[in-house]
């Protein structure tokens, strides 16, 4: 984000709920803000175009030397929408519930002109959004790399390659497991490996899952993590809208917005000194046409979830939470008219809402430095009824 647009947001962010004209203007302000940096982003595509083959985007193993230099691009798009998962179960019998997973590392913008290695489930960031209900029986189906590929190149990598790169195994540990190891010391599984195995989902609640093989913190950190409800056996209350959203801490060498292929750096991992802090993966990945949407009137229902290292402050600039289910605990009296929330890192929470006036709103880390500079920042259209 350039030096305009920070002072804008700054502006926006600060005095965004002061009379109606002071409003005004600074919405009319932000939207200056999205034009420049929409401008911004046709710059450096232009200077940075993906580069496609007949058979899919070219792949380049991440090294150190290629830091700061543009990298070939394996995906347009790494940040899952928050409206992609599945709705409401509505139905009273248990079942099997099958859910087919493939690990992958790819090269994607984390924000135009920038480019990092992401380690993923399904090929985006945050991994699919898992739904059952209490009493069914999960099996998890988790094969390291895709079948099929279409960027060859990568599934001819060698053994002793992804052993230097430090994902020689994938994994899943789920926290509505229980069981040591939250399953995933049955769900090791090396290059071309594929194993699966079953749980039952006895506790309802919304939890969160992530890798579990060494190093740990790195395979998270990198985005390997998601999240699964476990509705309980009556179902939820029924809501207008769902969506979900993860906020995730990423470790690159180079700091937030420096241009070209970016590195991880277990430095600041180990430090905790992320350089950006992101909702779904990547700068802006909820906004413009991936924003949520709804309507006045609507009951909205949102699942957040802290998938890597760093607690969040989640808060929505202009709502107040009618209904907050803290610690994935759905079950429990929500708290009432709720401004902000802790969210832990490993952890989620279930947030309920009804947006009586149309407009733009901002979700943020209310930490608001990761907001405006480093990247926690997305947005909620309510339009008229």
């Amino acid at each position: 984000m350039n030096h305009f647009g920070k002072i804008l947001l700054v502006s926006f962010l600060i005095t965004g709920c002061s009379d109606d004209t002071k409003h005004q203007e600074l919405q009319a302000n932000y939207q200056a803000m999205q034009a420049e940096l929409a401008k911004l982003q046709k710059i450096l595509l232009k200077q940075e175009p993906s580069q496609h083959t007949e058979s899919g985007m070219v792949h380049s193993m991440a090294t150190p030397n290629t830091m700061g230099h543009p990298v070939r691009l394996d995906t347009p798009e790494i940040g899952r929408r928050a409206d992609d998962l599945p709705g409401p179960l509505n139905r009273a019998q248990e079942q099997v519930v099958s859910v087919e997973l493939y690990t992958d590392e790819l090269v994607a913008e984390i924000m135009p002109g920038v480019t990092y290695q992401y380690w993923t489930y399904n090929g985006q960031v945050p991994g699919p959004f898992i739904r059952a209900r209490v009493g069914d029986q999960v099996e998890i189906h988790l094969r390291h790399g895709k079948a099929n590929v279409a960027h060859a190149e990568h599934s001819e990598h060698t053994s002793s390659q992804h052993a230097a790169a430090g994902h020689s195994a994938h994994s899943i540990d789920l926290h509505a497991v229980i069981g040591p190891g939250g399953g995933a010391p049955l769900m090791q599984v090396g290059q071309g490996e594929e194993k699966r195995f079953r749980f039952k989902a006895t506790h309802p609640g919304i939890y969160v899952y992530h890798c579990a093989s060494p190093h740990i913190p790195t395979h998270i950190a990198n985005g390997m993590y998601g999240m699964i409800l476990v509705e309980p056996a009556e179902g939820l209350a029924k809501a207008d809208r769902e969506f979900y959203v993860m906020q995730g801490d990423f470790y690159t060498a180079g700091k937030f917005g420096i241009q070209g292929f970016q590195t991880f750096s277990q430095e600041k991992l180990l430090a905790e000194r992320p350089e950006y802090f992101l909702f779904n993966g990547r700068v802006n990945s909820i906004s413009g046409e991936r924003a949520l949407k709804a309507k006045v009137g609507e009951k909205i229902r949102i699942f957040v979830g802290v998938g890597s290292h760093i607690a969040s402050n989640f808060h929505i600039i202009g709502a107040i939470f009618d209904n907050l289910y803290p610690d994935g605990a759905i079950l429990n009296p929500p708290l009432k008219n709720v401004q902000t929330t802790t969210i832990a890192p490993g952890s989620a929470v279930m947030i309920e809402f009804t947006a009586r006036t149309p407009g733009k709103y901002l979700l943020v880390d209310h930490s608001l430095t990761r907001a405006i500079d480093k990247g926690a920042l997305a947005e909620l259209i309510i339009s008229g009824t």
